[in-house]
């Protein structure tokens, strides 16, 4: 094993972690947005919409030569933490 080839790979994985941080953080912002333009809990699960997303995933990431199984693993964590989310910071109006 080269120690200075894996210290510069790991460099390579931090920034790719702060910039995947970066985009969380702006789909967050999003995520808040929608959420206040929910009038009812059951509005926060769109199951045609998570769908649609995770098909989209699949096709782009045969397309791209990408795992689909992880990206559709990350893809569903992400959803549902979303949705997670909604749901413990939903406020009736």
């Amino acid at each position: 094993m080269d120690k200075r080839k894996l210290k510069i790979a790991r460099a390579k994985i931090d920034r790719l972690d702060n910039s995947i941080f970066n985009l969380i953080k702006k789909r967050t912002k999003v995520v808040k947005h929608m959420l206040s333009l929910k009038k009812f809990k059951r509005q926060i699960v769109d199951q045609k919409r998570i769908n649609e997303i995770l098909k989209n995933i699949r096709k782009k990431s045969i397309l791209h030569g990408v795992d689909p199984k992880i990206t559709s693993r990350i893809w569903k964590t992400m959803i549902w933490s979303f949705v997670n989310f909604q749901r413990s910071n939903f406020k009736k109006k």
